[in-house]
């Protein structure tokens, strides 16, 4: 038990040491030092993740961490510790494994930035801080990390602080993320004052055991707690922030979208799923709101020109789908995408990360074309990740996709028509992508033409190693035969997400599945490669395009009613109330000053005067007493 937490103690905190190192060390040390140490500070808690993951997986008892009793009031009690349990595990197997890769191609990608020190120890801290969200045995615990990724998605989406408009783009994840996290903290008082802990072992016991539930109470607990993750997974309303994300370094989006921050609400769900099974309208709720968030997110990124903005709505579409499978109870679907999103989307960002490097900075795919020659691995990484994550056959996307398409048809027609048609989209929008970057010929600046090349290694092989797992991922779930669903069966109190065995139905939704990629990818080969179509220069956009372009509108509606509301109210109260109430307090003081100026005039020293007031006072004091008789 003392080696356990001991070496629990180094999984979290060898990337905080890292940060430390970094952030008092890290300029004097240099950027090629400075970079391996913040690499090796995750690639050790990667190890030691490892070496848990191989003992549960043959132990399957999971591992409670007491560090010391922390908070106790009245009948509330709440311990620091740790839990190493099935869904710990793989969440930190991907955060730690996919965040040591993101490391690795930042020492080649950042060498150029004055403060490639400084970069290296937000990324040491952000994963420190989703290890601490993730392996927290409490919902407290679980808080520290939640606000921790914030703090750290705000530095890093705001790194490059002399531009203006990153520094916005960083306030505004920060604000909204704190709107959800009103809602978390809601749910957490809720549960807390209900049971009188905020335990998952013991909530999860209190509520097997309770033969009376006040469920009500529990489901708006469980409906403040959603909100938390639809800040936190960019659900609408609250997603608006992502796509902003982008301003960050390319390495930055590639760990918020696809390993770390985007992926803490459906674990908080997952990891709560004892709570949300007593609430079944909150659960309609999320499945609902998953599948519009799927399908508004893909409709915009069908026009985006931006090439990170394409993967950007591409994320929140297919969170969209998690929320999905979340909403109808399948907890171990949804984390099945999880799983297969975080190994093809870390590619595809890192792989846009390469394009760009190689362009000098350009983002734009109208002033891309023909990197495929020029860049034959970051082109052949990117096009197994766009199979991938359209649902081609066999290929990671493509089982886990199909899981909760299929999850949805046994619930919700309706629905899983929107999650389809969301699907069909994203076939489409990847392959538009992929023949606007590397297709046809090179549409960029002569100057950019000649110095295009493959990029250096350490960008390469953090791609390599992201494709092999975003091609070959899915087969920890095969339908009707799996490992992942097995290794996951302790943590659900009920077959939720029923495991699909293969017959005419699923063989009918799987042929229909693939047909919608299919026919996305057709879509996108006729329109952007066999007729050489470039879209409009922003300008020229009109019509239905425009609006999509312009993602409906919906952040010019934010500043409307939210933003310019409060700045109009702000400026009242400074404007009328401040200065009245300012006026009203240094009246009072003024006045009291001049009340003391005045009597001061009475003390001048006059004994005569003194006398005077003397007599006049017992003389008051006596006709007082008299007339009281």
């Amino acid at each position: 038990m003392e080696m356990n937490t001991n070496l629990a103690l180094v999984l979290v905190l060898a990337p905080f040491l890292g940060f430390l190192i970094n952030v008092f060390f890290g300029k004097s040390l240099g950027k090629t030092v400075s970079g391996i140490i913040g690499t090796a500070a995750v690639v050790v808690s990667f190890a030691v993740t490892l070496f848990f993951f191989s003992q549960i997986t043959q132990t399957k008892q999971a591992i409670q961490i007491t560090l010391f009793d922390w908070i106790q009031i009245s009948n509330l009690h709440i311990n620091l510790g740790f839990l190493l349990d099935q869904l710990s595990l793989l969440w930190l197997l991907f955060v730690t494994g996919i965040g040591s890769l993101i490391h690795l191609y930042s020492i080649s990608y950042m060498h150029d930035d004055e403060n490639m020190h400084k970069f290296f120890s937000y990324l040491n801290l952000f994963v420190f801080f989703m290890i601490t969200l993730v392996m927290g045995s409490n919902l407290l615990v679980l808080f520290i990390g939640w606000e921790g990724v914030g703090l750290c998605s705000y530095l890093l989406i705001g790194f490059w602080y002399k531009n203006q408009d990153y520094n916005d783009a960083a306030k505004k994840a920060f604000i909204m993320n704190r709107i959800g996290d009103l809602g978390l903290l809601i749910g957490m008082f809720i549960i807390g004052s209900m049971f009188s802990t905020l335990d998952y072992a013991t909530l999860k016991t209190a509520i097997s055991g309770a033969t009376t539930l006040n469920i009500p109470l529990l489901s708006l607990a469980a409906l403040c707690l959603f909100i938390g993750a639809c800040g936190k997974s960019a659900q609408i309303p609250l997603y608006t922030w992502l796509p902003d994300a982008m301003a960050g370094p390319t390495p930055v989006s590639a760990l918020i979208h696809a390993a770390t921050m985007v992926t803490a609400g459906i674990f908080m769900i997952t990891r709560l799923n004892f709570v949300f099974d007593l609430a079944p309208d909150v659960q309609t709720v999320i499945a609902v709101i998953g599948a519009v968030t799927s399908l508004v997110a893909a409709t915009i990124g069908l026009v985006q020109t931006d090439i990170k903005k394409v993967l950007a709505y591409s994320t929140v579409s297919q969170l969209g789908l998690m929320f999905l499978a979340l909403g109808f109870g399948a907890y171990e679907v949804a984390v099945f995408h999880v799983i297969t999103h975080a190994f093809f989307k870390a590619c595809l960002f890192l792989g846009s990360g390469s394009v760009i490097h190689g362009l000098h900075g350009e983002q734009d795919m109208r002033k891309m074309g023909g990197l495929r020659k020029a860049m034959p691995v970051t082109f052949w990484t990117m096009m197994i990740s766009s199979l991938a994550i359209s649902g081609f056959p066999l290929l990671s996307g493509f089982f886990s996709k199909d899981e909760i398409l299929m999850t949805a048809f046994h619930h919700s027609i309706p629905l899983y028509v929107v999650g389809s048609i969301a699907s069909i989209m994203t076939a489409f929008y990847m392959f538009r992508l992929m023949f606007l970057t590397f297709f046809k010929d090179f549409r960029g600046t002569e100057e950019q033409k000649h110095h295009l090349h493959e990029s250096d290694g350490l960008i390469t092989f953090p791609l390599m190693i992201l494709a092999i797992l975003a091609a070959f991922g899915g087969l920890i779930s095969l339908p009707g035969n799996s490992w992942l669903n097995e290794y996951m069966a302790p943590l659900f109190t009920k077959a939720a997400g029923e495991e699909h065995h293969l017959g005419t139905t699923e063989y009918t939704l799987m042929g229909v599945a693939v047909a919608g990629c299919l026919l996305g990818m057709l879509i996108a080969y006729i329109k952007y490669f066999k007729q050489d179509n470039v879209p409009e220069a922003d300008e020229n956009i009109t019509g239905l395009t425009k609006v999509l372009y312009n993602k409906y509108y919906v952040d010019e509606i934010y500043d409307v009613v939210f933003v310019r509301s409060v700045n109009v109210l702000s400026r009242f109260f400074r404007d009328y109330i401040e200065t009245g109430l300012s006026a009203f307090v240094f009246g009072l003081g003024k006045v009291t000053n001049e009340i003391g100026f005045q009597g001061k005039k009475l003390q001048n020293g006059s004994i005569g005067l003194y006398l005077f007031a003397f007599v006049l006072g017992l003389c008051a004091i006596i006709s007082y007493i008299f007339l009281a008789q």
